[in-house]
């Protein structure tokens, strides 16, 4: 049986509090790597948990925030070999009633700071010359439109044209660039989703609930673990053939 080995690895892992982003952390630990876990929830500051966990509030939206965390895990750690945007929020309105507001907000969040993250750790990668992993947490909403998501999907779009370009402007360097698309994942923005999808369309949550079910073949929607399993592939050697991809994890919802 092959098993995944991330000892000596260090893994910065962005919006790592919750939801995706703490089961890839979890994940990560578990598989030996050193993990910094990067959240606008946390308390301020770098703080040591472990000997190889770290967590420490971030702003992906801003430049100076996230180079205060590199500065900080390198002086911790030395390195990062892999980085994982996990970060993302969104907002449910209709495309004609939303506001300026909440698309400035996603966007800072969910495509600046994947811009952000990926440029200025592409550039400590680069410098330090032993290749490396980028992997951003899209979603089945970079590919299709949903109905109330708009602002989301437009994100999310932007993050797999990202994701694309660095793969190959990376790809001289031994830096590859993917990206995970999830489906239906219970977390706790799902939820909120559901409700406030709800309201608009008209159902409630349990009926949204049930067609999202009826939409995947598997007839059921995802664990975070199962998101961080495709995660810890793509941060492995086995996917090392492997950049410019936007792989679904949809239980069968997307299939392109």
């Amino acid at each position: 049986m092959i098993e995944i080995d991330l000892t000596g690895k260090v893994a910065l892992v962005t919006g790592g509090k919750s939801g995706i982003g703490k089961a890839i952390v979890d994940l990560f630990l578990e598989a030996g790597a050193i993990v910094v876990s990067g959240d606008l929830n946390y308390e301020e500051g770098f703080k040591l948990e472990t000997g190889r966990f770290a967590v420490s509030k971030l702003n992906v939206a801003s430049e100076e925030s996230v180079n205060d965390l590199l500065k900080s895990t390198l002086e911790a750690f030395g390195k990062v070999n892999i980085l994982v945007n996990s970060a993302g929020i969104s907002t449910m309105d209709l495309m004609v009633d939303s506001q300026v507001l909440d698309w400035d907000k996603v966007m800072d969040v969910n495509a600046k700071g994947v811009y952000l993250t990926s440029k200025n750790v592409g550039k400590l990668m680069q410098k330090a010359g032993n290749g490396g992993r980028i992997i951003q947490i899209a979603s089945q909403a970079g590919k299709n439109g949903y109905t109330a998501l708009g602002t989301y999907v437009a994100s999310k779009h932007a993050v797999l044209g990202l994701t694309k370009t660095l793969a190959k402007e990376l790809a001289k360097d031994n830096i590859l660039v993917n990206a995970v698309c999830p489906g239906v994942v219970e977390t706790e923005m799902k939820h909120r989703e559901r409700v406030e999808g709800g309201l608009i369309r008209g159902m409630t949550p349990e009926e949204i609930y049930d067609e999202d079910c009826s939409q995947i073949p598997l007839a059921r929607t995802a664990k975070a673990s199962e998101i961080a399993d495709v995660v810890l592939f793509l941060a492995s050697h086995l996917s090392a053939y492997m950049t410019g991809q936007a792989i679904n994890v949809t239980g069968g919802m997307t299939m392109h």
